[in-house]
């Protein structure tokens, strides 16, 4: 998993409430195991109609964001059904961070075990933000995980809080199976002593 430090990027304004999964990732396209090749199919029936062509009031169709690194959302995005698709989609979109009041709990906990920083800021906050992401890619936003701030294009900063571990895991690019591999010494001991001490195991 790739370490999320500081991120500077153009921010896409969503101000839908109730962006749900499905949305995210339409469940014709969760076949799949793999977590990279959604990022074509993220948004995809807000960003294409039956026939395929994009859709171009979408704001990721719009040359101002289409490499957008952030979404600035309305409220309780992620909510539905609970698949692991859905970060995938996003990350392999280019989206690293996803700005809003609340997100469903099963959602935001498969951010940070994919490496997408979601990040919980009051209304007025996030309402600021939004116009700022208005503004295109003109206006850069920056996301600084170690200092928990989040600044406007115009210098505006914000705090938000994160979990210490979950702040230590996306600092490190540490997912589950990095997590494991960090105890790898302390296993190996282990099984070496288990194999000494009960040699028919």
């Amino acid at each position: 998993m790739d370490k999320f430090t500081t991120l500077t990027g153009i921010a896409a304004p969503m101000p839908l409430v109730n962006i749900d999964t499905d949305m995210i990732i339409p469940k014709q396209f969760l076949k799949t195991i793999k977590r990279s090749g959604l990022g074509k199919n993220l948004f995809d029936e807000m960003r294409f109609t039956q026939d395929g062509q994009e859709i171009p009031d979408f704001v990721l169709n719009q040359p101002a964001w289409r490499k957008a690194e952030i979404i600035v959302a309305g409220d309780n995005f992620g909510c539905g059904s609970s698949r692991e698709h859905a970060p995938w989609a996003l990350l392999d979109f280019g989206i690293r961070c996803v700005i809003s009041t609340s997100f469903a709990d099963i959602f935001f906990n498969n951010c940070f075990k994919n490496g997408i920083l979601p990040i919980v800021l009051p209304e007025e906050a996030v309402a600021v933000l939004m116009e700022d992401a208005r503004k295109g890619a003109n206006a850069r936003m920056t996301v600084d995980l170690e200092d928990q701030t989040v600044t406007t294009s115009d210098g505006k900063s914000y705090s938000f809080e994160v979990d210490a571990f979950r702040k230590h895991c996306l600092l490190n690019g540490l997912d589950d199976i990095g997590l494991t591999l960090e105890k790898v010494s302390a296993i190996d001991s282990y099984e070496k002593t288990l194999g000494q001490s009960r040699p028919w195991v």
